[in-house]
């Protein structure tokens, strides 16, 4: 593993209001009008969004394709600023909501809570999604995770289930908190809760009042106060995207899928190049987990970033998020170089 220790990037001024005609909002309010939004049926029938953005430039800028996954609770409107800059770069893009996140249905007994009872469900589903994606698009073929997506990601390439010729991994969920409390521990108590509470009850409050609770949660994800509306701006614009707390049955499920990555010898024997982008400051996933994961993969490469840098990392103030995407380019042109 080679681990890059990155300085302490500087905060953004926080601000609580967003200029409309900003040209950075209006990337990250609008759906790309070259891009494509379809169904993927997986094979028990239920249907899948996905969205495509084709390459942009000339063709011998073409650089190959990215398949980007988001984390627990998210659409793929969120990222959709850095899906475009990708895209500019000469990538073809795709991106898919989670089944029972975003517009692709609810598992869970509610409208807002987030449910699954196995992450094996989203692994067959990804693998499905991925097949499909290398068939349909040239390479190198790239898959990017972030956070509950990170630990899918990860998962598929150590299971064999998906083969791609780079990952990269922005704040992967492969501890949660409290960091200083082992899986083996939580796993039974989890596992207790939803015997009593059952599987689909939240496992916190999905209020955000009063306001000092959302600038919390906001100070949890990102120091840009302009990114960070822009969740809320897509909750109005697709009402349908709303997603609240995780189940009791999400949090056992992830404990499982945590603890699959940490039995010994399954990221020993990962050979594709990752890269993990992850901030000692996180609030949300465990950063000794991270750290010492990317010490276990024989061709990881582990970027740390530390004060002024929160969870979304690719939705941070732009000091962070511009160093991040750089690094993540340097990475793909040094083991997934564009072919032909």
């Amino acid at each position: 593993m080679t681990y890059q220790n990155v300085i302490t990037c500087p905060r953004s001024p926080i601000s609580h209001s967003i200029d409309a005609t900003d040209a950075a909002a209006r990337v990250r309010r609008a759906v790309p009008a070259d891009a494509r939004e379809s169904r993927w049926t997986a094979a028990d029938g239920w249907e899948i969004r996905v969205l495509q953005i084709p390459a942009r430039g000339t063709s011998w800028r073409r650089r190959g394709a990215i398949l980007f996954m988001p984390g627990r609770g998210d659409c793929y409107e969120k990222w959709l600023e850095s899906l475009n800059d990708w895209a500019d770069s000469g990538w073809s893009v795709t991106s898919a909501d989670w089944r029972g996140q975003g517009l692709s249905g609810r598992l869970g007994g509610d409208a807002t809570t987030g449910h699954i009872d196995d992450f094996a469900t989203w692994l067959a589903d990804y693998a499905g999604i991925w097949t499909e994606f290398v068939a349909s698009q040239p390479g190198p073929h790239v898959a990017i995770g972030h956070s509950m997506g990170g630990n899918l990601v990860l998962r598929a390439v150590a299971e064999k289930r998906i083969a791609p010729d780079a990952v990269v991994l922005s704040a992967p969920m492969l501890g949660l908190h409290p960091t200083w409390a082992p899986n083996a521990l939580l796993a039974p108590v989890a596992q207790a809760i939803c015997a009593v509470r059952g599987r689909t009850a939240r496992a916190w409050s999905g209020s955000e009042r009063p306001e000092l609770v959302k600038r919390a949660r906001q100070h949890l994800l990102t120091h840009d106060a302009a990114r960070y509306a822009d969740e809320q701006w897509w909750y109005q614009e697709r009402p349908g995207l709303v997603m609240g707390p995780a189940s009791w049955g999400w949090i056992r499920a992830a404990i499982a899928s945590i603890r699959a990555l940490e039995r010994r010898g399954v990221l020993e024997k990962v050979r594709e190049p990752v890269q993990i982008l992850a901030t000692r400051r996180d609030g949300l996933v465990s950063w000794p987990a991270i750290r010492s994961a990317a010490g276990r993969l024989p061709a990881g490469e582990l970027v740390a970033y530390d004060e002024g840098c929160a969870h979304e990392i690719l939705r941070e103030a732009d000091p962070v998020r511009a160093h991040a995407l750089a690094e993540i380019e340097a990475f793909l042109d040094r083991v997934a170089p564009a072919r032909g």
